[in-house]
């Protein structure tokens, strides 16, 4: 059966779409999904899920300050939303402007410093920082956290610690692991009493996850490309984790796609790239048995990768009860616990 991009369509209301995070972080709901049976929990039953020998893999990426403001050198307005870092003075960067800038021509941000267009990449533009510090550097100094386009309102303080996750260690991403806001120390200190080990990587999340799926053959469609790091202690400790007989429970796609990004030789490796590694149904995964993760945009290939790993029939039952049952959706909403269906 050839797939296409509406059969990964689903109706949501607006009111659903959480606009703030909870009072707490481990407040959320938690929608077990196995198989054709699915139960409605919270993240603080998530211990009672895991066995002694399971592992947790977290993505420790931090985000940065990716959003700036500033003009062209005509005096027109632009918004610049950091795509990805490329090296230490460069960048990848969605560009918004009444007119789009050329090659050649300069952006002052801030009103403090310029960067130069060295021409477009796909639907972003190639930008030149300074050369007398970084990327982030810039942005951490003059940058806004850049809350997802979905949330109706500008970041505010209270997002500045919320919209990291509180293992949060390398920065370089411009969208939060939302799976990972779910957890706080109290519930990792519960997770690790039942003798359930944590495992890190990181992959940096890049404004190109909004983007949205433009083509109705899934074929043709190009994944963003992002940057991950998979430890060798981190292989190490899935190789423990097998020989245990335990599970390898990613928490968030991100965990997901740089674990699988680094086994596409069949065989898991440490190391670090760029993936641009698309899952979608018919993906035969070498790594993860198990996926902690929120809800999906509509079309979105992050609905298309969870529908991969649990069955197109299991997330279009639990996405019409989740909306049912009124689950809060996407960055600061709810979550699901999802195993990997027999292949």
């Amino acid at each position: 059966m050839t797939l296409t991009l509406d059969d990964f369509d689903y109706a949501l209301p607006d009111t659903l779409i959480a606009q703030a995070p909870l009072a707490e972080r481990s407040a959320s709901r938690l929608l077990v999904v196995g198989g054709s049976t699915l139960s409605d929990r919270g993240i603080t039953d998530l211990p009672e899920l895991l066995g002694e020998n399971d592992l947790l893999v977290f993505n420790d990426t931090r985000v940065i300050h990716a959003r700036l403001f500033g003009q062209k050198g005509t005096g027109g307005q632009v918004e610049v939303l950091i795509e990805r870092p490329v090296g230490e003075h460069e960048a990848i960067a969605q560009v918004r402007a009444s007119k789009s800038p050329k090659a050649g021509s300069t952006l002052r941000l801030a009103d403090t410093f310029d960067v130069e267009v060295l021409g477009r990449v796909g639907d972003f533009f190639h930008l030149r920082f300074p050369a007398d510090a970084t990327v982030i550097d810039y942005t951490e100094r003059y940058g806004a956290l850049p809350l997802p386009p979905y949330i109706a309102r500008a970041a505010g303080e209270a997002d500045e610690a919320r919209y990291q996750t509180v293992f949060a260690r390398h920065p370089g991403s411009v969208a939060a692991p939302t799976a990972g806001l779910h957890f706080d120390e109290p519930l990792l200190a519960r997770i690790r009493a039942r003798g359930v080990r944590t495992a890190a990587v990181t992959l940096h999340v890049g404004a190109g996850t909004y983007q949205p799926v433009r083509v109705q053959n899934l074929a043709e469609h190009q994944m963003h490309r992002e940057q991950y790091i998979v430890p060798a202690e981190t292989v190490a400790a899935i190789e423990a984790t097998r020989a245990r007989g335990g599970r390898v429970v990613a928490v968030g796609t991100t965990s997901l796609r740089a674990l699988e990004s680094a086994a596409q030789s069949g065989m898991l490796a440490a190391g670090s790239g760029e993936t641009e590694l698309f899952i979608m149904p018919g993906y035969r995964f070498h790594v993860v048995d198990a996926l902690i993760t929120n809800f999906h945009l509509p079309k979105s290939t992050l609905l298309m990768l969870v529908s991969a790993l649990a069955g197109m029939d299991s997330i279009r039952a639990a996405y019409a009860h989740a909306v049912a049952q009124q689950y809060r959706f996407f960055s600061y909403g709810d979550a699901m616990f999802l195993t990997r269906r027999p292949s």
